[in-house]
């Protein structure tokens, strides 16, 4: 009975659908609902899977790409630079000639002395050389000797003070006017050298006959330096110190000094007081001098005393081959002379050697550079009036201010540099 009531509703359900819509084939119709059921399962089940898939996609990342590695370069070598070579600049300079107007115009109210003005245009010059020289013209005897002029100089301790202060090394005090304070100059001088300044080395003049040779050392190179004078004056030395002043007089003794040099030094440096005042050129005892020196093994001579320049060459052995370079006078540094007339003007310039060292492939030091550089001193009155300039920092307004014009006329900037281009040619440019 309920079979037939379910069949029943069935046909009635059916009829009624079928009432509002097209004619159909019949296995589209007849579904049983079980079917119906199972399709619509079915098409959630799809769709259920879609989503998941879709958001099992969305939830995973997508892979990272590998990072390539670089390749790393091959480190480049740096070249190595080329070691500076082992090397000694030595500079000299020539007269400190004070006469009496460089003297007042180094005192002070007080009557101390200052001699700084004299050196504060070329102080930077001196001390950068390794090695600096200068010609100490006149005796250190201080004020208790009376400090005077021409003929018959003495300075105060002071001048060896700012020499020191201006940076000098070594002192050359083998002159012709060593003597003019007779012994007692002389041991003044050494004394007050040695209580204040042990540390500079002083040439030419000894209190001991058994003064050691003096030898300046830098980079294992050695150099033996040698000082000589022509002559005192005329004026002997003490008899119980025949050894006070080094004379070229005495042959036997300088070819011994410099022979002993030669054997413990790689460089030999004789700084000879020589020549003919005034002269512009080389007189036959320099050249005689010069030509014994060579012979003996001497490497470099720097000259003094004639108060002017003269010229710089390079003298070589023909039987041995070995050279020499000899600047045969400095001139002066600083001096004020009382003299006028032509010629003056010559006094006035001064040369500065320059001179570089080093040690060669073989093991032998030699000169690997040398120069000159041209210095006027300059002059006007009152304190600190007198001071010396490099002739490349001098100028007309100078040259026409400076008052050796009232001595002679003919100093001017123009005349120091055509004297210099006379006795040194192209070596000072």
């Amino acid at each position: 009975m309920t079979k037939q009531i379910g069949l029943v509703l069935i046909t009635v359900l059916v009829v009624l659908a079928g009432c509002g819509q097209k004619s159909q084939p019949d296995f589209d119709v007849v579904r049983s609902s079980a079917e119906l059921v199972a399709s619509e399962s079915s098409a959630e089940n799809s769709i259920t899977s879609s989503s998941a898939e879709e958001a099992s996609a969305a939830a995973t990342p997508e892979p990272t790409p590998k990072a390539t590695a670089e390749p790393t370069p091959e480190p480049t070598e740096e070249p190595t630079p080329e070691p500076e070579p082992e090397s000694i600049t030595l500079l000299m300079v020539g007269d400190i000639l004070l006469h009496t107007p460089v003297e007042k115009s180094a005192k002070r109210e007080d009557g101390s002395y200052s001699y700084d003005a004299i050196f504060a245009n070329t102080k930077d010059l001196i001390e950068a050389a390794d090695l600096a020289l200068v010609n100490q013209e006149v005796i250190l005897g201080g004020t208790e000797l009376g400090i005077s002029g021409y003929p018959r100089f003495n300075a105060p301790y002071e001048v060896g003070d700012d020499l020191v202060e201006a940076g000098f090394d070594v002192i050359c005090h083998a002159t012709n006017h060593a003597m003019d304070k007779g012994k007692e100059g002389v041991t003044n001088c050494l004394d007050f050298w040695e209580e204040n300044y042990p540390e500079i080395t002083i040439l030419g003049l000894h209190d001991n006959p058994d003064d050691a040779l003096y030898i300046f050392e830098k980079d294992g190179m050695k150099i033996a330096f040698l000082n000589y004078t022509y002559g005192t004056n005329g004026i002997a030395l003490p008899s119980d110190m025949p050894y006070a002043v080094d004379l070229l007089g005495n042959k036997d003794k300088v070819i011994s000094d410099i022979q002993y040099a030669e054997s413990v030094a790689d460089f030999t440096v004789v700084c000879p007081h020589w020549g003919t005042e005034y002269r512009l050129t080389a007189d036959a005892s320099q050249q005689k001098w010069a030509k014994l020196f060579l012979e003996n093994g001497v490497d470099l001579v720097i000259g003094t005393h004639p108060h002017v320049i003269e010229p710089v060459e390079v003298l070589t052995d023909e039987e041995t081959g070995h050279s020499m370079l000899v600047y045969y006078s400095l001139g002066n540094f600083v001096n004020w002379t009382s003299s006028s007339g032509d010629g003056i003007a010559n006094r006035m310039v001064g040369g500065m050697a320059q001179i570089t060292l080093e040690r060669a492939e073989d093991g032998t030091v030699a000169i690997s550079d040398y120069g000159v550089t041209a210095l006027v001193c300059h002059l006007t009155s009152g304190t600190d009036g007198v001071t010396v300039y490099p002739l490349s920092a001098y100028t007309d307004d100078l040259a026409a201010a400076n008052q050796i014009r009232h001595q002679d006329s003919a100093f001017s900037y123009t005349y120091c540099v055509n004297l210099c281009n006379k006795v040194w040619g192209e070596l000072w440019n």
